[in-house]
Formats: structure tokens, sequence, C-alpha cells
């Protein structure tokens, strides 16, 4: 297991989302109000990156920009087509005001979205 702080939680605007390079993995950070959520960047129907889409609040969700798939930000599962593989999602909260994420290195992901 390994633990990063990314950053402050005032650098993410509500609603917003930013890109992360973590140990070669990259990360999208999401932040709801005060929640945080943080997923695989890349689309699972194409090689596109997610955090270049739209957050959803009202589901929880964030929308690949190049064929609409819209992912859950809590599972990482697709709730439209055309993709139809999950993202990875990754154990993140806010510690200080800081965004701190764990990845678990057996696996690389797990699920999980902190407050």
């Amino acid at each position: 297991m390994s633990t990063h702080v990314l950053g402050a939680l005032a650098d993410i605007a509500p609603g917003g989302v930013k890109k992360f390079d973590v140990g070669g993995r990259a990360i999208a950070v999401v932040r709801i109000g005060n929640d945080i959520y943080a997923l695989g960047d890349t689309c699972s129907h194409a090689d596109i990156s997610l955090s270049e889409g739209e957050v959803l609040p009202a589901s929880k969700e964030i929308e690949c920009w190049k064929h609409g798939s819209a992912f859950s930000l809590v599972t990482g599962a697709p709730s439209t087509l055309p993709a139809l593989k999950p993202v990875p999602v990754y154990d993140v909260s806010v510690v200080d005001n800081n965004i701190v994420l764990v990845i678990e290195e057996s696996t690389g992901s797990i699920e999980g979205a902190a407050s």
C-alpha cells in the first residue's frame, strides 16, 4: 500500500475534476461539494481521458466526452454504453485539507470514496 498527498482540496473546485499521475497511473480526482472521489482516468471503451469529461454531480458520475459513457465515481462501473467494463476506483480522503490517495499495490485499486 502506498499513500500519496496530491495537493490541497481547494485546488479542485466543487463539481470539478483534476488529473494526477501517480506511480505510473493516470487518476482523475473529482470533487462534489466536500466529497472527493478518485478513479482511473482512462475510459474503458476508448483511450480517452475522463478528466476532460463532464462531472454529473446528481448521479455521482463522470461522463467521457468522446462517446458519452458515464462511470460511477463510487464503483467505477459504467452506467451507459458504449463502455462495458468498469474503471478502477481508489481510496481517497481529505486530511488537514489535503487530498490523500491510497493505492493498494497488490491490485492497483480498491473500491471506495471518502467524504
